[in-house]
């Protein structure tokens, strides 16, 4: 049973071909595209790499970016073969490597689905990996001297700024830590001995924030100091008073930023998904219709282009015997052959026996 199977005359394949031959360089554009998001994204997770406690995320630019190369190469190849299917001493030198390229085709376009399954099915991982990294970077904030950590400070507050946020959930998560170092604290005063001494860990805990955390378009001056204290500031209630102070935390801030970004890949994905079939379909087309014609010798005439020959079972059924002999054909069998030192030890081994087995010569 031949699947989908058309008429084709010498005018239609010479049409097919030269479609054929726009959309494969389409299709190269859009592996340049997949490949530039890939590269982009890639270096937005980087950027922020010091508040991300794992690398898993990281898959999905470096699967675009595999795909965007790959994508470039299988097209590219599809356009030449569009260019010498005219041609009757040309085209048979693709007959293998076109087995070859269907297979590439169809990897690439199931990989490109897995970025997009991906994209979804690793937000909570995101998720879980944005909450532990920026606690640590909230807790590493005031080691300014340590080495490693000396730009910890300067990447958390520019990270507040631009993306309007403050802590790891809200501004609260600052007041769980000492984000003061000790090199600034004046030990000799009282207020500072009585907040270390009230701590059961020692930590000098203030309800206060990095001044990153003030949101400049707040009517009122920052107050980002004592904001606990209702006395310590004028006509100032903290439980009914919106601060002058970001509220949304930084994790959510991220996540909304990468889940927006990689969302937004999704379409121009798909996109590109659908060309490369349509390269692929009509490839397959374009071949068995040149093959068709060639057959008949006469490459001038009508001919029959068809997806598959048999049927879906039996095409796979046939795919996977060829895969085995091409593996059993790859396979050297040790007893089949032997080497010439090996064959020499036996006949040297059947040499004293032979001469044991013949009777003395009489005198």
């Amino acid at each position: 049973m031949v699947l989908l199977k058309m008429k084709f005359t010498q005018q239609r394949r010479v049409r097919l071909a030269q479609g054929l031959w726009l959309l494969s360089w389409l299709a190269v554009m859009c592996g340049a595209f997949i490949f530039c998001l890939g590269v982009y994204l890639k270096t937005e997770l980087l950027r922020r790499a010091e508040v991300m406690d794992n690398a898993e995320i990281h898959v999905v630019p470096n699967i675009l970016m595999m795909v965007g190369l790959a994508s470039i190469g299988t097209n590219w190849v599809a356009s030449r073969v569009c260019q010498d299917s005219m041609d009757a001493s040309r085209f048979p030198r693709w007959k293998v490597l076109l087995l070859v390229w269907f297979g590439a085709a169809a990897l690439l376009c199931c990989l490109l689905v897995a970025v997009v399954v991906l994209s979804y099915a690793l937000q909570g991982r995101l998720e879980e990996s944005l909450k532990v990294g920026l606690r640590n970077g909230i807790r590493f904030y005031k080691d300014t001297d340590v080495p490693g950590r000396c730009f910890q400070k300067e990447t958390i507050d520019r990270l507040q700024m631009e993306f309007r946020c403050c802590g790891n959930n809200n501004f609260k998560d600052w007041f769980e830590v000492q984000w003061v170092s000790n090199r600034y604290l004046d030990f000799t005063s009282k207020d500072v001995k009585d907040r270390i001494r009230s701590n059961v860990d020692g930590r000098y805990l203030l309800d206060s924030v990095p001044f990153s955390c003030c949101n400049p378009a707040s009517p009122r001056p920052c107050l980002q100091h004592h904001l606990t204290d209702n006395s310590a500031h004028y006509n100032y209630e903290y439980q009914a008073e919106e601060l002058n102070l970001y509220s949304r935390g930084c994790r959510q801030a991220l996540i909304d930023y990468y889940m927006d970004l990689m969302n937004s890949t999704g379409p121009g994905v798909l996109s590109v998904i659908l060309i490369q079939i349509s390269v692929l379909v009509s490839l397959r087309y374009l071949q068995t219709a040149v093959d068709g014609a060639m057959a008949l010798e006469n490459p001038e005439g009508n001919s029959e282009g068809y997806l598959l020959e048999k049927g879906l079972k039996e095409t796979l059924e046939e795919v996977k015997a060829n895969v085995l002999d091409m593996l059993k054909f790859g396979q050297v069998d040790p007893a089949a052959e032997e080497s010439p030192e090996a064959a020499g030890g036996e006949k040297a081994a059947d040499s004293p026996t032979e001469k044991a087995a013949s009777p003395p010569s009489t005198s």
